[in-house]
This record gives C-alpha cells, sequence and structure tokens, in this order.
C-alpha cells in the first residue's frame, strides 16, 4: 500500500496502532491503578473472603495470565483470523470486562472482569506489536524509533488514566471509575476500525501461516487433550482439598512458567524455519531471560509500590493511585531522547543484549533505592514520596533500554511462520516475571521491607552483571541482528 503521508516521520499505520494502542492502555492502566485498593474495599466489607497478601498476588497472577493469554492470541492471528481482525475481537472483550467492573456486582463482577480483560488482551496486545512491526521493511534504521513512539502511544494512554480514573474514585466511587476505563476502550475500538481500513496493509486481514484442512483435526485433539488434563488437575485438586485461592495462584505460576518453556522448544525444532531462524530463536533465550527479571520488578509497582504508596507515604492531598502514572510519566519524558539516540547513533551502537544488561543494572538500583528509606527512618512511619518518584525514575531507564528494544528485537529475531507468535513470547517474558511476583509480593510487610527491595535489586543488579559477560556470544547467535 503506497501511502506519502507520514506520522512523525514514520509510516501513517503508527498513527493507527498507536491511538489504539493509546486507548487499550488508558482502558487497562486505569483500572489496574485501583483494582488492588477495590480488592482490599471488597475485603473489609466481607465480600472478598482472601487477605490482603492473597490480594497482592492475585494482582501479580492477573498480570501474568493477561500477559500468558498472548500465546493463543498470537495463535489465532497467525493461523486463523490474521492479525487485523484479532486485534478488534480482543478491543470487544476488554470492553466487555470494564463494563462488568462499573456495575456493583462486588466479587463475581471482579472475577467476570479478570476473565473478559486476560482473553482480550491476549488477542489484542501482541497483535498490536506484530502490526507495527510490519509497517517497516527488513533493515529499516527507523524501526527502533518506531517502536519508540509507539511505545510512548502506550505510555501516554497509561499516564492519564491513573489520574481520571483515581480522581473518579475518590470522588464518585468505584464503579464509576471503572466506567470510565471502559469509555476509554471503546473510543480505541472505533478510532481502529475507521483508521485500519485506510493506513494498514491489506495483508494484515489475512493469517501469515493459515491452518491446513490436514491440521484441523490434530488441533482439535490437542485442545481437547489440554481441556481433559487441566479438569483432571482441578479436579485433583479438590480431592486433595488445594481450594484456597493461594493454590490456585500456585497452579497459574506453574502454567505460566511451562508455556514459555514449550513454545521456544516447538520453535525450535519446528521444520517450519531455517538455520539462521533457529540460532536467532536460541540467541532470544537470554534476552527472554533478563526481560523476565526486569519484568518481575517493573511490575510490583502496581502491587508492592501501590501498597507502599498507601501506606508509607501521605497521600491525604491526592489519591494513591495517582503515584501509577509515575511510570508511563518518566517514558514520555525519556523516550524523545532515546528515540533520537538510536537514530542518530549509527556506529558502534550497543546491540540489544548490552542495552538488556544495563536496563537490569537500572531496575536493580530502583528497587536498592526502596531499601533506604527503611534504613534511614525506619518502617513504621511515613516518608517522603520522592523516594517513590526516583525509584520509578531508575527503573523506567532500564525499561527504556529493554521494552522498545526488545520489542524489535522480538520482530527482527523472530523466523517469518512464527511472527506473532514470536510477539507473544515477548509478553510471555511479562507474564513469567509476574507469575514469580505471585510468590513473592504477599511477602512484602511494612517489617520486611529492607531485606524486601534490597534482595531483589541485588539480585537485577548481579545478573546484569552477568550479562554484560555473555553479550558477545549471544549477539553472534543472532546473525546479522543488532
Amino acid at each position: 500500500m503506497e501511502n506519502k503521508k507520514t506520522f512523525l516521520g514514520q509510516p501513517l499505520g503508527l498513527a493507527t496502532l498507536f491511538g489504539t494502542e493509546m486507548w487499550e492502555r488508558f482502558s487497562y492502566y486505569g483500572m489496574r491503578a485501583i483494582l488492588l485498593y477495590y480488592m482490599w474495599y471488597l475485603i473489609g466489607n466481607g465480600d472478598l473472603h482472601i487477605t490482603k497478601a492473597v490480594a497482592a498476588s492475585v494482582m501479580a497472577i492477573y498480570a501474568s495470565m493477561v500477559y500468558l493469554s498472548g500465546a493463543v492470541g498470537g495463535y489465532i492471528a497467525d493461523r486463523l483470523l490474521g492479525a487485523r481482525k484479532t486485534v478488534f475481537v480482543g478491543g470487544v472483550l476488554i470492553m466487555f470486562g470494564h463494563i462488568a467492573l462499573s456495575f456493583p456486582f462486588g466479587a463475581n463482577a471482579l472475577f467476570v472482569s479478570i476473565l473478559f480483560i486476560i482473553m482480550g488482551t491476549g488477542l489484542l496486545k501482541p497483535n498490536v506489536s506484530s502490526l507495527v512491526g510490519t509497517l517497516y521493511a527488513p533493515g529499516d534504521n527507523a524501526r527502533d524509533s518506531g517502536f519508540s513512539i509507539f511505545v510512548f502511544g502506550i505510555n501516554l494512554g497509561a499516564f492519564l488514566s491513573p489520574l481520571l480514573v483515581g480522581w473518579t474514585q475518590e470522588n464518585f466511587g468505584f464503579h464509576f471509575a471503572f466506567g470510565l476505563a471502559a469509555i476509554g476502550m471503546f473510543f480505541g475500538l472505533l478510532q481502529y476500525y475507521f483508521g485500519a481500513k485506510k493506513n494498514l496493509h491489506e495483508d494484515s486481514l489475512y493469517p501469515t501461516d493459515p491452518i491446513q484442512p490436514e491440521e484441523i483435526r490434530p488441533l482439535i485433539i490437542k485442545i481437547s487433550v489440554g481441556v481433559f488434563v487441566l479438569a483432571l488437575i482441578i479436579a485433583l485438586m479438590v480431592l486433595m482439598e488445594w481450594t484456597a485461592m493461594s493454590d490456585f495462584i500456585n497452579l497459574l505460576t506453574i502454567i505460566a512458567i511451562i508455556v514459555p518453556v514449550s513454545y521456544f522448544v516447538q520453535i525450535i525444532t519446528s521444520t517450519k524455519i531455517t538455520k539462521q531462524e533457529r540460532s536467532r530463536v536460541i540467541a532470544y533465550i537470554p534476552l527472554f531471560l533478563a526481560a523476565l527479571l526486569f519484568w518481575a520488578i517493573e511490575e510490583q509497582g502496581s502491587v508492592v509500590l501501590a501498597t507502599f504508596a498507601a501506606n508509607r507515604v501521605d497521600t491525604s492531598w491526592f489519591p494513591a493511585a495517582w503515584f501509577q502514572s509515575l511510570n508511563p510519566l518518566f517514558i514520555m519524558l525519556y523516550t524523545p531522547f532515546f528515540a533520537w539516540l538510536w537514530m542518530k547513533w549509527k556506529k558502534n551502537q550497543l546491540s540489544s543484549p548490552m542495552k538488556f544488561a544495563f536496563g537490569l543494572f537500572f531496575a536493580g538500583l530502583s528497587f536498592i533505592l526502596m531499601a533506604v528509606p527503611g534504613i534511614l527512618y525506619g518502617t513504621a512511619g511515613r516518608v517522603s514520596p520522592l523516594w517513590l518518584v526516583g525509584s520509578w525514575a531508575l527503573v523506567i531507564v532500564g525499561e527504556m533500554l529493554i521494552s522498545p528494544v526488545g520489542l524489535s528485537a522480538t520482530t527482527k529475531l523472530a523466523p517469518k511462520a512464527y511472527m506473532s507468535q514470536m510477539m507473544s513470547m515477548w509478553f510471555l517474558s511479562s507474564a513469567a516475571g509476574s507469575a514469580l511476583n505471585a510468590q513473592f509480593v504477599g511477602l512484602y510487610t511494612d517489617k520486611n521491607e529492607i531485606v524486601y527491595f534490597a534482595t531483589f535489586g541485588g539480585a537485577a543488579v548481579l545478573l546484569g552483571i552477568l550479562l554484560v559477560f555473555i553479550a558477545k556470544p549471544v549477539h553472534k547467535l543472532m546473525a546479522g541482528v543488532n
């Protein structure tokens, strides 16, 4: 499709995808900014029968399942519907999920909403990102800059939503606030429906690796076996009386770890990929593991740092949910610089593995910083909000070195037959990281605050240093991709 018009010097299709993801993130992050506090509210009025520690784990496993569902979304786009249709269906499901929370139906509506948003995000998020990759020819230096702009759109929505949704919740209650998130997704659907027709290539309407008639029966058998095994596991859990919320969180954690491992095995052993593509997928494994640890720290912003904001910071003059805007705020502040840097720094630019190593280093420092107020002032009173500001300022340097670079590297390292599914693999790093969080975030309390932050932060710094030493052999396996 020829179109001479551009969007900030990029293909015009980026404007459509920029707006779509901006509104989707508005709805998601607006909901997430108050979801932990909503569960505390339901616990307080007796409608949700779990502890606050388990609520923290629910937040983490919810984030994990949102990203894990991307594996299904990538498959549906690659083999059944095509990326463009899959994105639209996902947006509709997300909107219905937020609508469910906008009604005062308590814990039942909470879990219905979670289910819809998990399914919808899985269909939308990996595929809208893979559509960005299709806007650029192989070797186009504008790709990294384009993804940086795309990530800016994500974070514009994520910045505005905690402010507006948090204010609405403080003044009109939780359900009006969740309704505002639903309206955001509705605007995103409208913008996408009309913009995609004009600005996206017709090929995006069709699967890149359509399922063949002879593959349908084996697929049905695999799905049936998977459903049967899951039902059997749940039945055994019931017989063993492992029916507490924490038991199901443990099950989902195991699934979130097994799925990416299985995906790597499937892709690496596939006959659909070349020797060079296989080498690139192998090179992707250490990047995946580095991203997993990074997201394990970054995703705690809506759980552990949200708890810190509510319990350890004076929020008498603004909603605690507003702290959730710090993450996207710093991304928007940093994005112009990093987009310019990757465009101008053409000679001897850091390889993707080195960028990941420095990203882990900054993520670790962000948590080490959060141990300092407890060391200086104790963990019983309230401290300056500037500690949270500083922590997010550091972790977002790490995110700028990992998130847009990781998105771009994924599209460049992906085998042709697994384009959308490899993008799903990128989001599986978030799924696995959040699943690990589900095992740890419930341990956080004011009393163990110092040890908690120092342990996570120190582990990230050490692994970042390790990645520096293995960066060269990993880069060699990438076979010409930087």
